[in-house]
């Protein structure tokens, strides 16, 4: 595993800072799955941007030229068809159907009334349910996009709430902190996820939020889509629990949990996204992993979310891998392994060296008692000032 000079040991602490830099590795990998996954770098899903170097600094008209000749060129690369999104997506056939009846309708409804004809008064709020990680955000997003290239919407952005971004915890601030959501989703969808939380037993905080929602709708309703989401039964109990809400909720769009095959394909999407490749021995136990987990957790099953983390899982037991490697090739840093599907500690790893891996425990225990040496110092300093 370790590089070696002329048959000698490695030098430890060149061995050493390679292995931190493994912190740094997996720190950067999560931060750009997850961003792709959420969409930005703390919340939902979108096609990652790659960077550019700068363009070389123009002035005066020649930089005006070049910014108007850049422009549309930008723009198209950054816009994708949300219909061709929506088909690209694993699995969801009954969930594209229903969106692609809904977009179909409402485009011809508008159509109508662009013409002068009588138009059918449409809902265009939804109800979402299913279990997690089943795509409910992921299509909130594709049709805000799709109501706004129909028309129907003027920005078609997703603002994605819960309960914790509606509610406050003093009398007459949730009014105000849910007006501020429901501004910066003016001309979008605003996507209330976990919705039932809003309609527990005396819950005078929820019930605001639901009262302030409800008049947004009407207040705003040619500029606005609410769309809740949660658990099945949950759902259909709080749209029951207020008049308001079953008036203006009518139609339901139920996500069913993903198949085994489709679990897979989601995780070997993932494999081609990021440049990673699986041998073939441990296909076949990625799919059991796949298959135990969802018997284990049965009811609590995240999809496509448990999916996720398991490769997340995977290929930071492969950075620790590959990161003992002197020079790794492209491909030994793409190939993800049987050795990979467990995780691994450097106690664990055959091919450390004894020599290196005392020392490597050695340095260990050393930075592990410094700190705890610098915190007893510090609590005495701070005893000493209180005294």
């Amino acid at each position: 595993m370790f590089g070696k000079n002329d048959g000698n040991m490695p030098d430890i602490d060149k061995e050493l800072d390679r292995l931190k830099n493994l912190g740094i590795l997996e720190r950067d990998i999560m931060g750009g799955i997850y961003k792709d996954f959420y969409g930005t770098d703390g919340a939902s899903e979108s096609v990652k941007t790659p960077t550019m170097d700068p363009l070389p600094e123009t002035s005066g008209q020649a930089k005006a030229e070049t910014a108007a000749d850049q422009k549309p060129e930008e723009k198209k690369e950054e816009e994708e068809d949300p219909m061709d999104t929506l088909d690209q997506l694993i699995g969801l056939e009954t969930i594209k159907h229903d969106v692609k009846e809904l977009t179909d309708f409402v485009r011809v409804q508008k159509l109508r009334k662009d013409q002068g004809l009588k138009s059918v008064p449409v809902s265009l709020h939804l109800v979402f349910t299913g279990n997690p990680g089943t795509g409910k955000t992921t299509v909130a997003r594709i049709l805000a996009k799709l109501y706004k290239q129909i028309g129907v919407l003027s920005k078609g952005q997703l603002i994605e709430v819960d309960r914790s971004g509606l509610v406050a915890g003093y009398v007459g601030q949730t009014a105000l902190k849910c007006q501020d959501q429901i501004s910066k989703a003016l001309g979008g969808v605003l996507f209330i996820d976990e919705a039932y939380a809003l309609a527990q037993k005396d819950d005078a905080f929820g019930q605001e939020a639901i009262d302030t929602i409800l008049k947004a709708m009407e207040d705003h309703r040619d500029n606005l889509v609410v769309i809740v989401a949660g658990y099945t039964k949950p759902m259909e109990h709080f749209i029951n629990s207020n008049p308001g809400l079953k008036s203006r909720f009518n139609k339901y769009i139920e996500f069913p949990d993903y198949t085994i095959d489709e679990l897979v394909a989601i995780f070997d999407m993932n494999c081609k996204k990021y440049d990673y490749h699986v041998e073939e021995d441990a296909k076949k136990h990625i799919r059991e992993m796949i298959v135990q987990r969802k018997l284990e957790k049965s009811e609590n099953f995240a999809n496509a979310r448990e999916v996720r983390n398991l490769f997340e899982e995977i290929i930071t037991n492969q950075a620790r891998r590959v990161i003992l490697m002197e020079n790794p090739t492209n491909e030994e840093m793409m190939e993800i392994t049987m050795d990979d599907l467990t995780e691994k500690k450097f106690d664990e790893i055959e091919d450390l060296p004894a020599e290196l891996d005392q020392k490597v425990q050695e340095k260990i225990e050393k930075v592990t008692k410094d700190d705890e040496d610098e915190t007893a110092e510090t609590e005495e300093k701070a005893d000493s000032t209180k005294k």
